[in-house]
């Protein structure tokens, strides 16, 4: 997690990495341009269960307005900042989010879907310390529960358009709509590489 690691592994060798990765060297590189910051954690909402708050996001303060940034989040989720109170819904590029308030006083991530406004996370403003991060980070990526042991987990977005690639399932989502194909577990590395954009050596082993 210490960040010339995390510029080596998602800028240098463009290895790819998931929200404590992505967002932890975003946050760095907003507070030395000067922008105001607090590293807050979300329970990514998963039917009715409670989840851990395994998921960071940041506060952002520009100009006098406060926004919700993140650029880690594994689903389809903003392209922007949004704005951080609860309010109306935005358009971006065609998806549409907004911030609700729950009735725990925490705010509540939405993405319109054709099925209605889903869910995505729910977060306080709690500030968060390194620690705390480096607690959820292991968890994630280590526990035998944790999806990212379990599951080949894949995306990338567009402004039009996201690729998800969980086990051998590849989803393409629009704002219209979202097709699914099933990929050949020999053909898993080119998929990487020509939809991806990244390249593994040949027989690099994948558990799907």
């Amino acid at each position: 997690m210490d960040l010339e690691t995390l510029q080596r592994k998602l800028v240098r060798d463009r290895r790819g990495g998931y929200c404590f990765e992505h967002n932890s060297l975003f946050a760095a590189v907003l507070e030395e341009i000067g922008f105001g910051l607090t590293r807050l954690a979300a329970r990514v909402r998963h039917g009715s269960h409670v989840t851990p708050r395994t998921h960071m996001v940041l506060r952002v303060e520009a100009e006098g307005t406060v926004w919700l940034a993140d650029v880690g989040f594994g689903a389809v989720s903003i392209l922007e900042p949004l704005p951080f109170e609860p309010g109306p819904a935005v358009d971006q590029h065609g998806w549409r989010f907004r911030l609700v308030q729950a009735e725990d006083g925490a705010r509540v991530l939405q993405a319109s879907r054709s099925e209605g406004w889903l869910d995505h996370y729910a977060f306080t403003l709690e500030p968060q310390h390194p620690v705390d991060y480096e607690v959820a980070n292991h968890y994630t990526s280590t526990h035998p529960d944790s999806r990212f042991t379990r599951t080949l987990t894949v995306q990338r977005s567009w402004s039009d358009r996201a690729l998800i690639l969980r086990g051998r399932t590849l989803t393409e989502v629009t704002p219209s709509g979202e097709t699914e194909t099933q990929i050949d577990p020999g053909d898993l590395l080119e998929v990487l590489a020509t939809r991806f954009d990244l390249v593994f050596p040949e027989g690099t082993p994948l558990t799907v």
